[in-house]
Formats: C-alpha cells, sequence, structure tokens
C-alpha cells in the first residue's frame, strides 16, 4: 500500500508540474513570441544545418541539470561558475549565440516576457521541424534559475561510455522511462560527435561493422590527444534529415558512440532492442514517442510562478 500511495503521489506532482505550464502561454502577454523564435531558428539552421542538433542539444542538456531552467546558458564570471565548463558541455555546446539572437527580438517585442527556458525549448522543436522532424505543442511558462550547478552537469549527463543499464537509471532519475529514453537517443539522427567521444569504440569493440570503423579511423587516430576534436555525424546515411535512419543504422552495427550501439546489441538489451526494431521499421512509431518523450523531457522540474526570474540576458541573472 506504501508503495501504491508513493506512485499515486508522484503522479499527481507530476499532473500539477504539467498543469502549470500550458502551449497558450505567451497567447495574450506576447502573441507574437513563437512566430519570432521559430524565424531565428529556421534562419540559423538554413545557414548551418547542425545548429538545428546543436540547438536540440542544449534544451537537453538544460533539461537534465537542475531540470528546464535555463541554467546551461549562464556564463562563467568571476564570481559565479556555471555550467559550460563540465565535461559534458566544454569546448562543445554551441548555439547560445542562436537564443541570445532570439531573445533580442522576443525582448524588443515583449520586454521581459518569455524566459530564456522557453526560448529552449521552442528552439528545440522548430530545429526538428526544421530539418524535416515531427512537430508538437509545446507547453510553456517555465521561469530562469538564478543558479548552475557543476557538480550535477558533470554527474547527470549521461556520457557515451554508459551501458544500457546506465541509461535506464539515469533517463529514470529523471521520470523519464526505457520508450522515452529510445526515443531520445533518436534525436542522434542529427548532429556530430568527437573523435574523443567514439575513438574508444572504434577501436576496442566488435560489434561494429568493419568498414564503417575503417573509414572513422583515418579521422579519429588511436593516440589520445590526436584528432580528438575531429568530427563525424552520429547518422551516417542522412546526418542533416530528421528521420529513422538512425535506428535502421544500429542494425547495420553503425552507431557512432558505444551508447548508441547498445540499445541494440549490448548486454541487457532485450527492452530497448524492441523498441530499436519497431523505430527501424515503422518512422510514424518514432515520430509520435519522440514528440511524447520532448514533451515529457520538457516538464523536468520547471520554475514556475514567482519562482526563479524572466532574464534580460539569457547568459546572466538581472
Amino acid at each position: 500500500m506504501a508503495s501504491s500511495l508513493s506512485a499515486l503521489l508522484l503522479l499527481c506532482l507530476a499532473a500539477s508540474t504539467s498543469a502549470q505550464l500550458s502551449p497558450k502561454f505567451y497567447a495574450t502577454s506576447c502573441p507574437g513570441a513563437l512566430a519570432a523564435i521559430k524565424s531565428v531558428v529556421t534562419a540559423a539552421v538554413a545557414r548551418e544545418a547542425r545548429m538545428g542538433a546543436s540547438l536540440l542539444r542544449l534544451h537537453f542538456h538544460d533539461c537534465f541539470v537542475q531540470g528546464c531552467d535555463a541554467s546551461v546558458l549562464l556564463s562563467d564570471t568571476a564570481t559565479f561558475t556555471g555550467e559550460q565548463g563540465a565535461n559534458p558541455n566544454v569546448a562543445s555546446i554551441r548555439g547560445m549565440g542562436v537564443i541570445d539572437d532570439i531573445k533580442a527580438r522576443v525582448e524588443a517585442l515583449c520586454p521581459q516576457i518569455v524566459s530564456c527556458a522557453d526560448i529552449l525549448a521552442v528552439a528545440a522543436r522548430d530545429s526538428v521541424v526544421a530539418l524535416g522532424g515531427p512537430s508538437w505543442n509545446v507547453p510553456l511558462g517555465r521561469r530562469d534559475s538564478t543558479s548552475a550547478s557543476l557538480a550535477l552537469a558533470n554527474s547527470d549527463l549521461p556520457p557515451p561510455s554508459f551501458n544500457v543499464s546506465n541509461l535506464i537509471s539515469n533517463f529514470a532519475a529523471k521520470g523519464l522511462g526505457v520508450t522515452d529514453m529510445v526515443a531520445l537517443s533518436g534525436a542522434h539522427t542529427i548532429g556530430q560527435s568527437q573523435c574523443k567521444n567514439f575513438r574508444n569504440r572504434l577501436y576496442n569493440e566488435t560489434d561494429i561493422d568493419s568498414g564503417f570503423a575503417g573509414a572513422l579511423k583515418a579521422n579519429c587516430p588511436r593516440p589520445t590527444g590526436s584528432g580528438d576534436a575531429n568530427l563525424a555525424a552520429l547518422d551516417t546515411t542522412s546526418p542533416t534529415s530528421f528521420d529513422n535512419a538512425y535506428y535502421q543504422n544500429l542494425q547495420s552495427q553503425k552507431g557512432l558512440l558505444h551508447s548508441d550501439q547498445v540499445l541494440l546489441t549490448g548486454a541487457g538489451s532485450r527492452r530497448t532492442r524492441s523498441l530499436v526494431q519497431t523505430y527501424a521499421s515503422t518512422p510514424s512509431r518514432f515520430s509520435r514517442d519522440f514528440v511524447v518523450a520532448m514533451v515529457k523531457m520538457g516538464n523536468i522540474s520547471p520554475l514556475t510562478g514567482a519562482q526563479g526570474q524572466i532574464r534580460l540576458s539569457c547568459s546572466r541573472v538581472n
């Protein structure tokens, strides 16, 4: 009974949090906000397709560290250490300039109304759409944090070395299930990763297509420190299209990261393997589950009401 009551309490808390966010949050206070965000994102992705993946990743790296509160955007100062220097972020996260452009646009429309956290959530959706993926209604009404956590950024963001059980536990800690985790992993159908993240897979793992590995080795030498920042597409088939090719690549043993390929062939992958196979053959199912998972991720511990603030600049507190 205690377990049932705990589960019921969690459901009530989740429902309460979700109820505070609404896709129509700015309908009266800033009706032009969503169009302004879309305009800037669409132009940025048209200039550089990789930016779509970068903006989507920014939202993910924000939400997994103390909730969807734009903490990832806070820059270091003489008296403040943010999250951008954490191991998963340093010399890696991108797109802050695009967010700044969006913020300037919406501030001109509606001063101090639209939060940076909501901009991240909408920009992630618009990036997916710009690259051919599904759309969804983004619940809005988040406010911005006045703090960030370097320690949590180092501990809570899943590294590419994770196995299936690590991934399941990591996502479960954020209220996301196995289906959510496998669907969100499909974000790797766009974007690129640095050699340092997949070097070990190339040279030490066996569940990798030999031709695929050989081609990548030319740009990712074995010695650590040599070519660490060299990039490779996470989806070798259609790297700038948001589709289900990522899962088809896993079936061909062409997952770039260890944490990608283990979803199909890793130890303990029984629960994730069937989802990979379903998404590989049924793109509509992937799109549906991805949208559901993105909305759930966007509901991780948002600041609402009188909590936090609406930052005037996304990179610093007011």
